[in-house]
């Protein structure tokens, strides 16, 4: 069990996409204040795939997540979810921050069920305990955010954003907050929610081994302006054992990847050093 290495061009996954970007850079302010954050990015992700990216800090990892979740707009290409192109946000793309982002003065059923009442579903309350079931907290529907503990909010931020039924989960760094056993323990719950569900999910972490432990594809960014500089197809997502992580396997593979972003992370320093 190892990385393999991917082809993101590859026609193969071209066929059948569940996500395109096309040629898609960002760029923010103007003149010789411009500051490029993502160098022309093309890439297919396909249903029912879990990508996870990482990546140096600053190099556009969560600018990317952005433009996918439709809160940016692209410099230049085009992004395409389910043939559609994307001009904004939208209930089709579940987003999930590091910080829950709840609203405290509604109880954590009201929270899950915000959405799907939100656009006038008369089942909203039985989808949120259904959610919320699937996440382990049915016995805390009435309880209020801040009587949680951080790992519990980010599993009523995970259920909130399934009860919208999205096709696309988008993770930006949500258990970066957590203590190392509660992220472990909540890695392995997403990781089973993955599976109950099939959704596609693209997840950003700074985290080697979460994005091993979790993905079925990892890409590794260069440094800012980001770009892929590496894909790989990525198998150990497909264990049920929870020590997978101690395996000789998945140390190489740890190390595979560190070794791409130490050499990204001298990189950016010598050219800070030099400009």
């Amino acid at each position: 069990m190892s990385l393999e290495p991917i082809d993101l061009y590859d026609p193969a996954r071209r066929a059948r996409p569940k996500l395109t970007l096309e040629n898609v850079s960002k760029h923010f302010g103007e003149g010789p204040e411009t500051v490029q954050a993502l160098s022309p990015v093309d890439m297919v992700i396909c249903p029912g795939d879990f990508v996870c990216i990482v990546g140096p800090s600053g190099c556009g990892k969560s600018t990317l997540l952005n433009l996918v979740a439709g809160f940016e707009r692209p410099s230049t290409g085009r992004l395409v979810l389910d043939g559609r192109e994307i001009d904004g946000p939208g209930s089709e793309r579940g987003v999930v921050f590091q910080q829950g982002a709840l609203f405290n003065w509604m109880t954590v059923l009201e929270n899950v069920a915000f959405g799907p009442r939100a656009r006038g579903l008369a089942n909203s309350r039985e989808l949120a305990m259904h959610y919320l079931e699937l996440v382990g907290l049915a016995g805390f529907a009435g309880r209020y955010p801040y009587e949680l503990s951080g790992g519990m909010q980010q599993r009523v931020g995970i259920a909130r954003a399934l009860a919208n039924e999205p096709e696309m989960l988008l993770m930006d760094e949500p258990f970066a907050a957590l203590d190392q056993q509660n992220r472990e323990l909540l890695q392995e719950e997403i990781k089973t929610i993955w599976r109950r569900t099939g959704k596609t999910v693209l997840w950003i972490t700074h985290s080697i081994e979460e994005s091993l432990f979790l993905a079925t594809q990892v890409l590794v960014m260069t440094a800012r302006p980001g770009a892929i500089k590496s894909a790989f197809r990525c198998a150990f997502s497909r264990s049920d054992d929870p020590f997978v992580s101690t395996t000789p396997a998945f140390a190489e593979a740890k190390r595979r990847i560190l070794e791409l972003l130490r050499e990204e992370t001298l990189a950016a320093r010598q050219q800070e050093a030099a400009s």
